[in-house]
């Protein structure tokens, strides 16, 4: 199917609801989700989006930034996520649950708004690596409009260009609880560790990178093309410094180079 063709088939879904509420990070997929949706729906449009410590302080700015300006109905609520038992015992489940435990809050926030059904931004990309939390997002009956469209990330990337959106070149986001190895108990001190590492490594120009927390170990992930940075002495050695400023004892590049999923690398 041509990339305009599934366009008009996403926006013909869409068409379908009454109303529909985005579940909006204020990532590349949510953002173009919410944008395409408040221009087929118009009002019967709203976002929700969700603060925690597992998402950097930055996108929730953005996120609002974007709501705003859109002129779309945009509402925040807490996640909550330390009072979820297995989002911090932290096992190979952890994301089925925790998509469950906040999902349902959406929806019973959605509801409050007199909107029934809820959307999530996951793409047509998102079958081919390990994601537990898709399953609780299958049982909750949240639709997933790019994903049937058959939209995968780079097309998206491509419609958000031709549309104008600021998000069309940013960097893929996880959540940071991502970044910590299953079995490793999650606490708000280590994402914040995560947060203030990757927040460094974006200041330094950095566009796509991770912060994987092994302890008092941080491994970091940048593009290939971008590690190159790492053998010049005078920032390797400014960049060590503030690692171990923030809590780790050693910092460590890893050569594979940034990938998504590279916890999931053991299971």
């Amino acid at each position: 199917m041509q990339l305009q063709e599934k366009y008009k088939l996403l926006k013909k879904q869409i068409q379908e609801y009454e109303s529909l509420c985005v579940a909006f990070s204020g990532g590349v997929d949510s953002t173009f989700l919410l944008f395409v949706a408040y221009n087929v729906l118009g009002n019967r449009t709203m976002a929700i989006t969700v603060r925690s410590s597992m998402y950097p302080k930055r996108e929730l700015k953005e996120a609002e930034e974007f709501a705003k300006n859109l002129g779309v109905h945009h509402f925040c609520i807490d996640a909550n996520e330390y009072s979820i038992p297995e989002f911090v015992q932290n096992d190979k489940e952890r994301c089925y649950y925790c998509k469950k435990a906040i999902f349902t809050k959406i929806q019973e926030s959605a509801k409050k708004f007199g909107i029934n059904q809820v959307a999530d931004g996951s793409n047509g990309d998102d079958t081919f690596d390990y994601r537990p939390g898709m399953r609780a997002i299958k049982e909750l009956q949240v639709v997933s409009p790019l994903k049937e469209a058959g939209l995968t990330k780079e097309e998206i990337r491509i419609l958000s260009k031709e549309e104008g959106l600021p998000t069309w070149d940013k960097p893929s986001m996880a959540c940071l609880a991502s970044r910590i190895p299953y079995g490793m108990a999650i606490t708000p001190e280590q994402l914040l560790q995560v947060e203030k590492g990757e927040n460094y490594l974006l200041q330094q120009g950095f566009t796509q990178f991770r912060v994987r927390h092994h302890g008092n170990l941080a491994r970091i992930e940048v593009s290939p093309h971008e590690q190159e940075k790492f053998f010049q002495p005078d920032f390797v050695q400014e960049l060590v410094a503030y690692f171990k400023k923030i809590g780790y004892l050693y910092v460590t590049l890893d050569l594979q180079g940034y990938r998504t999923g590279s916890m999931n690398e053991v299971l």
